[in-house]
């Protein structure tokens, strides 16, 4: 396979984050994906928030499956490490690399085709456990490498781009995430850039399983009239139940919004993130009410954006496990083997 490398010349005066970094230190290679892909948006959208938080790519473990959406971790984060498992499997590798380094910043990218179908226990186990991670999920509703056909998360009675109508119900995975136990969960669509970017940046400072269901339409398969995937009809029936402003622990707290109601949100590391609410009475804390208004807008046709949950006080399954301070992969020989009389002591508390 060839990938096609960006030129290193940029010019002197591009922009710099808190460690001297440009936008381009996060870029990857050139996209091989069809001309307005969504994927690229969600793509140019990561790559924004960890310039913007100024992370060092090092931290970053970027892991995906099989799928356009998983082609994707070759266009950004260049300097990141990386894994591309197989089909459905990207949340057990994440999970495994998650357990033997905690230090490191797990991103793990999927598609509607990886998580919802051959991979849909995988990413079932990986939510319910807490694993400390952002999940993305780039959601067509088609297998675009195979020809568009329907995926588990295309609409009843959505139309292929060949004439057939969808007969089977969707597997929604926000209301999964939400059945699950993920503590951060929302929805966003890669043609709208001020959204996703605070949601990512938000979700990379939770601490626990972060999920985002990213509806990003194909635009070979699916980006036509009669797809509920599509960019227009998206824009057409998008109920964002919330405008986010995300503000990091360094930087002064401050709103670009109208006035109106304002929610702010403290994260574990004490950053903000913002909140104007849109939705009537909306509680991003109310995991029970976030299901019944998912359910209640899709019966009126719309697609609920936006931050749905969010745990005030999460953890992980490092937490839930008691596993050491230290990383596993960085523990010797003393830690690991502590002697015959530690052995015996366990094996007498088993009995």
């Amino acid at each position: 396979m060839t990938y096609l490398a960006k030129p290193k010349f940029h010019h002197p005066a591009l922009e710099t984050n808190a460690l001297g970094l440009t936008h381009r230190d996060y870029e990857g290679s050139i996209s091989t994906l069809c001309a307005g892909c969504g994927h690229d948006s969600i793509s140019s959208a990561i790559m924004q928030a960890c310039f913007e938080l100024s992370l060092p790519p090092h931290r970053i473990a970027k892991l995906s499956g099989i799928g356009c959406s998983s082609k994707t971790p070759t266009y950004f984060l260049g300097n990141a490490h990386g894994f591309n498992s197989v089909h459905g499997r990207m949340p057990s590798v994440l999970t495994g690399a998650n357990l033997a380094n905690r230090e490191m910043i797990y991103l793990g990218v999927s598609g509607d085709g990886d998580s919802a179908s051959i991979g849909f226990g995988q990413f079932a186990h990986s939510i319910r456990r807490g694993v400390n991670m952002v999940y993305i999920v780039a959601n067509n509703g088609v297998y675009g490498l195979t020809k568009g056909q329907f995926s588990a998360t295309a609409d009843k009675g959505a139309k292929a781009k060949k004439g057939a109508i969808n007969s089977d119900s969707p597997i929604d995975l926000v209301a999964m995430a939400l059945q699950l136990g993920a503590t951060f969960v929302a929805r966003s669509f890669s043609g709208d850039k001020e959204q996703l970017v605070p949601l990512i940046r938000a979700a990379i400072e939770h601490r626990g399983p972060a999920f985002i269901d990213c509806i990003s339409p194909c635009v070979a398969f699916n980006n036509h009239e009669g797809s509920t995937k599509s960019f227009d009809y998206v824009r057409e029936h998008n109920e964002a139940i919330n405008a986010l402003d995300f503000v990091t622990e360094r930087a002064p707290i401050t709103t670009q919004y109208a006035p109106g109601e304002v929610q702010s949100v403290k994260l574990h590391d004490g950053s903000i993130l913002r909140l104007r609410k849109i939705g009537a009475g909306y509680d991003v804390h109310d995991r029970v009410a976030a299901m019944a208004y998912l359910h209640e807008r899709e019966r009126s046709g719309e697609i609920v954006t936006g931050l749905v949950y969010m745990e005030s006080e999460p953890g992980d399954l490092h937490g839930h496990l008691g596993t050491v301070a230290t990383p596993l992969n960085r523990l010797g020989d003393a830690e690991l083997v502590p002697g015959q009389a530690a052995l015996a002591k366990i094996n007498a508390s088993l009995r």
